[in-house]
């Protein structure tokens, strides 16, 4: 409770901050908007030469892409700035947050809290409700249900890689595009269909990162389409289970980093 309390004292901060200048907060929202929408413009001009991607038209391709932009835009929004941590150990800045009376995490995750970014959040819903509107899904309390908790586990699965790689800094120091090929990286992979990757790739990142778990397993339930690895569809409900194990990882991986910071010396 005093890590939250901290986190949106802080956020309320930064919004404050940002909201002085409502000219700049738009300009930036709306280019947060619009370079994240070229991703499903590249999409787009995909399909203007072919069909389906790997047994997928695009209204399918549509659902993967909005799932994740959402679940990953909610994620950045909330803590996108713990890829800056490697800084803050180089400079020793880091120091100034181990004595003030709040918890370091919810110092790190709250810091240059970034409004811009429902920029994303914003074009991965509008291209979500376009998938919706064009796929001919046969809703069931379960398909109606599972939606939600799909886009909570996923953004709270991306937040335990955000704060795992966070954690790796400690050791690492300079390792901001390590930890952006498993957030930005992971994200962009979840927007295509599995069936176009590799049978090894889909099981990594299944069972070891388990990403899949974001859209890949729910999206294919929803959709009515297998489950990849030909896994049950029991298994499309255990987002939830595999966020808190990722969550719960993530903060042992934190808090083992935490400790293991010796300052800079300087």
């Amino acid at each position: 409770m005093e890590g939250l309390r901290a986190y949106r004292l802080i956020g309320a901060m930064w919004i404050r901050s940002t909201m002085a200048y409502r000219a700049s907060f738009a300009m930036t929202t709306f280019a947060n908007f619009a370079v994240t929408a070229l991703d499903f413009v590249a999409i787009l001009l995909m399909f203007s030469r072919i069909d389906a991607l790997g047994g997928w038209p695009l209204p399918e391709v549509a659902f993967l892409y909005g799932l994740s932009s959402v679940a990953f835009g909610l994620a950045d929004l909330a803590i996108g700035s713990m890829e800056r941590l490697g800084q803050r150990v180089r400079d020793g800045t880091l120091d100034t947050l181990l004595v003030r009376p709040a918890p370091v995490l919810a110092q790190v995750a709250a810091d240059r809290f970034a409004l811009r970014r429902l920029g994303r959040i914003t074009q991965g819903s509008l291209v979500l409700g376009y998938a919706l509107a064009a796929v001919d899904i046969h809703w069931t309390p379960l398909r109606l249900l599972l939606m939600p908790v799909a886009v909570v586990s996923g953004a709270a699965i991306f937040c335990a890689v955000f704060v795992a790689g966070a954690a790796f800094q400690f050791v690492a120091q300079d390792a901001s595009e390590v930890q952006n090929a498993f957030t930005y990286g992971g994200a962009t992979l979840l927007q295509y269909p599995p069936t176009v990757f590799g049978r090894e790739l889909v099981r990594g990142v299944t069972f070891l990162l388990p990403l899949a778990f974001v859209t890949w397993i729910p999206a294919a339930y929803v959709l009515g389409r297998p489950i990849p690895l030909g896994l049950p569809d029991w298994v499309a409900f255990a987002p939830p289970l595999v966020a808190g194990v990722c969550c719960a990882l993530a903060g042992l991986a934190w808090r083992t980093g935490l400790r293991s910071y010796r300052s800079t010396g300087s």
